[in-house]
C-alpha cells in the first residue's frame, strides 16, 4: 500500500475510534509525524514542534514517534495512541491489529526501543538472544531452562527486565525468558499483560495499568 493510501485508511480508523484527549499516529517519516488529535483531521508535525500545549514531538523515524506528554516521553507506532487524560487517571495504551491479525506494540525495554508481538499464550515476555544482547541484558547470568521449539528443545534463560514501557504504561522488574534459538521475534507475554486490564474493541486492544 502506498504511504498516502496508508495514511488515508489509518485516518479513517482514527476518526472513528479516537476518544477525547487522544493523539494518534497515522503517518511517519524521518523527522516528521502525521498525527490525529482528538479525532480531528491529520496534521504533519516536525520534530521539535509543539503538538498541543502539553505535548511535543521530540523524535520521529520510519517506524515510531516519540512524544513528550506533560514531561514524560512515550514511544508509539502507526495506529497507536497516547492519552492526555487528567492527572491521576490510569495509564493506558491503545494497540491496533495488524494486517496479519496480530496486535503489535512499540515497546521500550531498559530504555531501548523494539517491536513486540502481543501473545496472551506466553507466560512471560520472551526475547531472542540477539535482542537481549542489544538491550544490554546479560541473560547467561539468569537461571537456565529448556523450551520446546519447532526444531526441538533449546536452552533459555530466566531474567528480570529493569523497565518495560509501552505508551504511558511502565513496569519495573518484569520477568522474561531469553531464547537462544527458535524465537524469530519478541513476545509481549503475561508477565507484563497480567498487570494490565486488557479490553478488546474490534480492531483495537486497550491496555490499562492495574498495578
Amino acid at each position: 500500500m502506498r504511504p498516502l493510501a496508508l495514511i488515508s485508511s489509518l485516518f479513517l480508523f482514527a476518526s472513528i475510534t479516537a476518544q477525547a484527549s487522544d493523539i494518534g499516529v497515522v503517518g511517519l517519516f524521518p523527522g516528521k509525524a502525521v498525527l490525529v488529535i482528538d479525532g480531528s483531521g491529520p496534521k504533519t508535525f516536525s520534530v521539535g514542534s509543539k503538538v498541543t500545549d502539553d505535548v511535543k514531538l521530540v523524535e520521529a523515524n520510519g517506524s515510531t514517534a516519540t512524544l513528550e506528554v506533560k514531561g514524560k516521553r512515550q514511544v508509539i507506532g502507526i495506529g497507536e495512541y497516547v492519552s492526555r487524560s487528567a492527572p491521576g487517571a490510569a495509564s493506558s495504551v491503545t494497540l491496533k491489529v495488524n494486517p496479519q491479525g496480530h496486535f503489535v506494540a512499540q515497546a521500550q525495554i531498559n530504555g531501548a526501543t523494539m517491536t513486540m508481538l502481543v501473545d496472551t499464550g506466553a507466560t512471560m515476555i520472551a526475547l531472542p538472544a540477539s535482542d537481549a544482547m542489544r538491550l544490554g541484558v546479560d541473560y547467561k547470568k539468569g537461571r537456565m531452562t529448556m523450551v520446546n521449539t519447532a526444531n526441538g528443545a533449546a536452552p533459555a534463560y530466566m531474567v528480570k527486565l529493569n523497565t518495560v514501557k509501552i505508551g504511558d504504561i511502565e513496569m519495573n522488574q518484569v520477568d522474561a525468558l531469553v531464547q537462544e534459538a527458535g524465537l524469530p521475534f519478541a513476545l509481549l507475554g503475561m508477565s507484563f499483560l497480567n498487570r494490565t486490564e486488557m479490553r478488546r474493541e474490534g480492531e483495537m486492544m486497550v491496555l490499562t495499568k492495574r498495578f
